[in-house]
């Protein structure tokens, strides 16, 4: 059997804490890289009838875009190649391990269901092809099996599941490095791969591949995250540093309610969202934060942020597709669809100026405080008894930083349909404005 190892990109596109392409470039002498797009993706109507919208809007495109640049520059730096295609990922890559004879196909493992079924379907096709396909979890902070209590026993609210965490003195485990060196790519087969369709990861390669060439590289400037719009490890590297050298971190607990400006929240999940940073990674630097600069309420609040993260993927491991289901884990009914007001909450049209300013800055920027998160959810689920599934599918289109286990997670608990005991959780968009946008600031930026 050939010698040659795949490395399957997903949701982790580095090369820092990459445990797929260490335990490839481990084992085999020739390693190949690749990343399928998925074409449900720019598909309405995999969706939702009727919404009028795709799953991944231009801006979430734009971002990842830019990750799967800077991960194929650093990848020709090392004299490797990123090969990438649109299509049924499980279809191309079983095509590819047959046609090249590779051995082993190594990926990430997601636990959502059609990131399940793809490798699922992708096992079955290894298995009558003859090519083995190994998956491993990486983006939580804490490993599953290092969780005082095994997942089937997960605590049913995220209080109990931190304090559980922390009593059992938790810690995540050490990023790894790049590797190094990396193997080979097989470039005597590159002619065989590019006749199956596979382009090397290039500027127009990558445009044509996720659509943008006719769209503009600009962010919207108002934006509350403004790093010149630029995605991918180094960048998220760089930003790291700068925000763990600064004193940012020992003023967090007390800014992470702001609305307006880069520096209030750490604005590390545009980054994570598409795994150009792993949050073992930011682990390791707020420790060092900690250790350099002092410990405070402030730097566990960050600490906090990442378990309310983990709590999110650990609930997909432990409930899978039942998740998915319109009532969530609830039996409570599900509203009727009503397009015309999903249309005015859409286009910040609703009348209430905190709700509305919220909206336009989403739906231009590709961002939004988590406070305006929180805001705009709850006046789709509440004031306007909308379907929360269409809410997630919305945020889903819009957000930079979108990721599937927070996402869904998040909205199930604010709707009351997740583990949570309480019914759900309305938030009064005119106090919630009088409180953190006092002197109206945010609502005229946006409704100007």
């Amino acid at each position: 059997m050939s010698d040659i190892g795949v490395v399957w990109f997903r949701q982790d596109l580095r090369l820092t804490d990459q445990r797929p392409l260490h335990a490839a470039m481990a084992r085999h002498s020739r390693v190949l890289c690749v990343y399928v797009h998925d074409a449900r993706q720019n598909d309405e109507a995999t969706v939702g009838p009727g919404l009028g919208f795709c799953r991944m809007g231009v801006l979430r495109r734009q971002w990842l875009a830019a990750g799967l640049l800077d991960v194929a520059t650093q990848l020709a730096d090392a004299g490797q190649t990123l090969w990438v295609l649109a299509g049924e990922a499980s279809v191309e890559i079983a095509k590819l391990m047959s046609t090249l004879g590779a051995s082993v196909l190594y990926c990430e493992q997601i636990a959502a269901p059609e990131e399940q079924d793809d490798l699922n379907n992708l096992k079955r096709l290894g298995e009558s092809q003859g090519f083995e396909v190994v998956s491993i979890w990486q983006s939580s902070a804490l490993e599953p099996d290092d969780l005082p209590f095994e997942i089937a026993r997960l605590p049913a609210v995220f209080t109990r599941f931190r304090r559980e965490i922390e009593r059992a003195g938790c810690v995540p485990r050490a990023p790894l490095g790049i590797p190094s060196p990396l193997s080979p790519s097989p470039h005597e087969l590159y002619e065989c791969i590019s006749a199956l369709g596979w382009h090397p990861a290039e500027r127009g390669s990558v445009d044509a591949l996720l659509t943008l060439s006719a769209v503009s590289e600009s962010v919207e400037s108002r934006s509350s995250f403004v790093i010149a719009g630029r995605g991918g490890e180094r960048a998220a590297l760089a930003h790291l540093q700068r925000y763990f050298d600064s004193d940012l971190p020992q003023h967090y607990k007390e800014t992470r309610n702001q609305l307006i400006g880069m520096d209030y929240s750490t604005k590390f999940s545009p980054w994570l969202s598409i795994g150009a940073l792993s949050a073992r990674t930011i682990w390791q630097a707020l420790v060092a934060h900690e250790q350099r600069y002092g410990a405070n309420d402030s730097t566990y609040w960050i600490g906090f942020e990442l378990w309310w993260r983990d709590y999110f993927r650990f609930l997909h491991l432990q409930h899978g597709r039942q998740l998915y289901r319109p009532e969530g884990l609830s039996d409570r009914p599900v509203p009727r669809h009503a397009p015309e007001r999903l249309m005015i909450w859409q286009q910040g049209q609703t009348g209430v100026d905190f709700i509305d300013a919220g909206m336009r800055e989403i739906r231009v920027t590709g961002y939004l405080s988590n406070r305006l998160r929180q805001n705009v959810a709850s006046y789709w689920v509440n004031d306007l008894e909308g379907d929360w599934r269409t809410g997630a599918a919305w945020f889903e289109h819009c957000l930079l930083d979108y990721d599937v286990y927070s996402n869904h997670g998040n909205w199930l608990y604010l709707a009351g349909r997740g583990t949570d005991p309480r019914d759900g959780r309305r938030f009064d968009p005119v106090k919630q404005a009088r409180v953190y946008d006092p002197a109206g600031t945010y609502r005229r930026l946006w409704l100007s």
